[in-house]
């Protein structure tokens, strides 16, 4: 029970910052389907990363297979439904895929830590810190851009938005091979820059709401 606690906690309060911070909530069936959509990704990616890989130390062509396909998602699942009316739901539905993914990647890591000669809570709560932030801040990433492309325009954006988070996540895996230390540092850095850019947007939010109060003035 607290294994299985460690493992889905940490996606599952990021998620709960991200859907409650969000001023003009998203319905909750968009929420459970995108979080899912993120889950179902979590398959082809292994199998990809699996052929492209292999047993080979080039870890960080994950990013580039994780994030095209997260992505391609939030392309073509998103960017016409109805609800996906303003910059902030960018960045929701952008990390309900990251951590939709992030979910079922972290139980396969976590229920095959023998693999890794580790003890499966100890890997879960080093994930907490690292794997999972990681995740969550790609998804903010790439929504932030998407956001701008699709309600302000400028091609720039979208490639932005697919480019930015494939070397995040590229280079975060290729430092997990070499320095622990060094790869908590890189968290904390993305954590403080993913914050701002969601910072942009709930400031956003806050002057329309603020505009809205002041018409009825």
């Amino acid at each position: 029970m607290i294994l299985i606690a460690l493992t889905i906690l940490p996606p599952f309060l990021i998620l709960y910052y991200i859907i409650k911070s969000d001023r003009f909530p998203e319905p909750m069936n968009m929420i459970r389907r995108t979080f899912l959509l993120g889950v179902f990704l979590c398959i082809p990616a292994g199998i990809i990363n699996t052929m492209l890989i292999g047993d080979t130390d080039m870890s960080y062509l994950a990013g580039l297979t994780e994030e095209s396909l997260k992505f391609i998602a939030l392309y073509l699942f998103l960017k016409n439904k109805i609800d996906f009316n303003e910059p902030m739901d960018a960045i929701v539905y952008g990390t309900l895929i990251s951590l939709g993914f992030a979910t079922l990647e972290n139980f396969n890591y976590v229920y095959s830590a023998e693999y890794f000669g580790m003890q499966a809570s100890t890997l879960a709560l080093i994930r907490a810190f690292t794997a999972i932030p990681l995740h969550a801040g790609c998804g903010i990433i790439m929504g932030f851009y998407f956001g701008l492309y699709v309600f302000r325009g400028g091609e720039k954006y979208i490639i932005y938005s697919l480019v930015i988070p494939i070397i995040v996540h590229g280079f975060y895996n290729y430092i997990a091979g070499i320095n622990f230390l060094i790869l908590i540092f890189y968290v904390i850095l993305l954590g403080i820059f993913v914050y701002n850019l969601h910072g942009i947007y709930r400031l956003e939010q806050l002057k329309k709401i603020n505009e809205h109060e002041s018409r009825k003035i």
